[in-house]
């Protein structure tokens, strides 16, 4: 598996491709596959988070009754069942126990307003949420809205709901009840009453397993329906075959759950190898990072680069000697070198950036440790195939900017009752990412923004990350997104919006001229606007669209 070219023509065969992995039977359920690959290991701690800790033993009985309590409740096979609860040891409990019945668990985005995740609650017709107490009042205005009847509530930690919205936990309970919901209940007292399920439901590896939604950076959020050999095999590819995921190894991810990315990090690649999880409820701020560093140890963290960027500026960064890191990861948005190098400088621990997409469910295209090349995304996954594209749909030349195309056994279904977009984004074997890239001679990949942000300036493609790139490298920046605004004569000029680090100052004049010294003139921003924050989904990635809105 150490091969770095990957073909531009063909899509992978299975077993021939995928070196070292085996292959799995047409019958698979996975989370029956987590729990038989670690039950010698039922002693040892799988999850730790704010309220305590998991053993593998423990996370496999509580499962089962969850599975059992579903069923129980009337939940068929296939349904959907919400999951909206922040990172803590209930969520893993939730998603395993759902796959292992059979039912559809629906990762949800934690910071959805009432009004979205009412369209999510109506476009997955979950039968059943989990929710966590601290976001109870906005489910219950959801709830409120929502024309789609929820049979079952269950609110885990509900003493963390906010007492001074409105209601307290029981009374907010009791107001969820009276929206229609049929039964609401303490998800740790309703689990240990119901009977486990001692059989999983008999799917296959093309059985619906679970369902992510698209962070939603151009619009609602899309349904993406991903089956249960998908996890096993992104398992399998990036964390045992890139990352070289261990058992000894604890895994802290500042990307959340309902994120693929994070989803990957903090519980299908950890429980592939019976490594053990760090979960954290709130906010990952550079000083909550810090804080499970230093108390938790963890030797492999996931973040983003607005994460690492954040850390290194941050006056609370801690020595090298004081952390036990022996690896990091990126994903999200292409990380500058700039930051790579920084943090390699400062830790001695390597930065794997690569890309991956809610569609394909985690990194297929990354860098290796031990052999980062910082400012590229590295190469192909073995596993994996890459297409660069051009506009006539011909693969483009190395150096040329091409459209990304992915294939792989991780690809998504469809998405759910959008028939338009599953014809855009999954052509045959072949996924289009969205993505621009330029596959560079040495076979590595480099960053050339999205399709939809690439610019054309003076009838020359400009990326947006290649500017916005050169300009966090000035020592008073933050952090830049660039987009492409009409002049006067209605020609297309690169604008950037800026992020200055506390405490600095720089002008405009400095910055385009630190620019133009980087790059070819052209690229230079004709403007320049300081703001305090940019843009985000919740995943970090920049809505360069909202940036576009406000100069239309």
């Amino acid at each position: 598996m150490s091969d770095h070219r990957s073909s531009n023509a063909t899509a992978p065969r299975l077993p021939d491709d995928l070196g070292d992995c085996e292959t799995i039977g047409p019958r698979f359920n996975y989370a029956q596959h987590v729990f038989t690959v670690n039950a010698h290991r039922a002693e040892k701690v799988a999850v730790t988070c704010d309220f305590g800790q998991l053993t593998y033993g423990k996370l496999d009985a509580k499962s089962r009754r969850i599975a059992g309590g579903l069923i129980g409740a009337g939940v068929r096979r296939e349904e959907r069942v919400l999951i909206f609860m922040q990172d803590v040891c209930d969520w893993p409990v939730t998603f395993l126990g759902c796959m292992f019945a059979g039912v559809v668990p629906v990762a949800s985005n934690t910071l959805l307003t009432a009004d979205d995740l009412a369209y999510v609650l109506t476009h997955s017709r979950s039968r059943a949420v989990a929710v966590s107490g601290a976001l109870m009042p906005v489910l219950l205005d959801a709830l409120s809205t929502c024309t789609h009847e929820v049979d079952l509530v269950l609110v885990s930690h509900p003493e963390t709901s906010p007492q001074a919205h409105r209601l307290d936990a029981a009374g907010l309970m009791q107001a969820i009840k009276e929206t229609g919901v049929s039964q609401v209940s303490d998800f740790g007292e309703w689990m240990p009453a119901q009977t486990s399920l001692s059989n999983a439901a008999n799917t296959s590896q093309d059985s619906p397993g679970f369902w992510l939604y698209s962070s939603g950076s151009t619009g609602r959020p899309k349904g993406t329906v991903h089956s249960h050999a998908n996890p096993y095999w992104t398992s399998e590819l990036y964390g045992k075959g890139v990352l070289q995921m261990r058992e000894d190894d604890v895994c802290f991810s500042a990307a959340k759950l309902f994120f693929a990315y994070g989803l990957g990090n903090a519980l299908t690649f950890p429980f592939a190898v019976g490594a053990s999880v760090v979960l954290m409820a709130e906010r990952p701020t550079p000083d909550a990072v810090f804080k499970r560093w230093l108390e938790k140890k963890p030797t492999l963290f996931f973040g983003a680069p607005t994460g690492f960027a954040g850390m290194l500026a941050s006056p609370n960064l801690p020595a090298k000697e004081a952390v036990a890191l022996r690896l990091a990861s990126s994903a999200g948005e292409a990380l500058p070198a700039d930051l790579g190098e920084r943090f390699t400088a400062h830790f001695g621990v390597e930065i794997v950036d690569g890309i991956g997409s809610t569609e394909m469910l985690h990194i297929y295209l990354s860098n290796r440790p031990g052999d980062v090349r910082y400012g590229t995304t590295g190469w192909p996954v073995p596993g994996y195939a890459i297409s660069l594209r051009g506009d006539d749909g011909q693969e483009v030349a190395d150096g040329e900017v091409g459209d990304l195309f992915v294939s792989g056994e991780s690809a998504a279904m469809v998405y759910w009752e959008n028939r338009e977009k599953s014809r855009e984004t999954f052509q045959g074997a072949w996924v289009k990412s969205g993505d621009k890239y330029v596959r560079n001679a040495d076979g590595t990949y480099t960053y050339s923004g999205r399709s939809d942000d690439m610019l054309k300036v003076s009838g020359i493609y400009v990326s947006p990350f290649e500017v916005e790139a050169t300009l966090v490298q000035h020592t008073a920046v933050l952090e830049a997104a660039v987009i492409g605004v009409p002049d006067e004569n209605g020609l297309t000029r690169v604008k950037a919006y800026v992020v200055v680090k506390d405490g600095a100052h720089v002008e405009a004049e400095a910055l385009q001229a630190f620019v133009k010294e980087r790059l070819a003139p052209y690229k230079y921003p004709r403007q320049i606007e300081f703001i305090k924050e940019l843009p985000k989904t919740a995943t970090g990635k920049i809505q360069r669209f909202r940036l576009r809105a406000a100069n239309a």
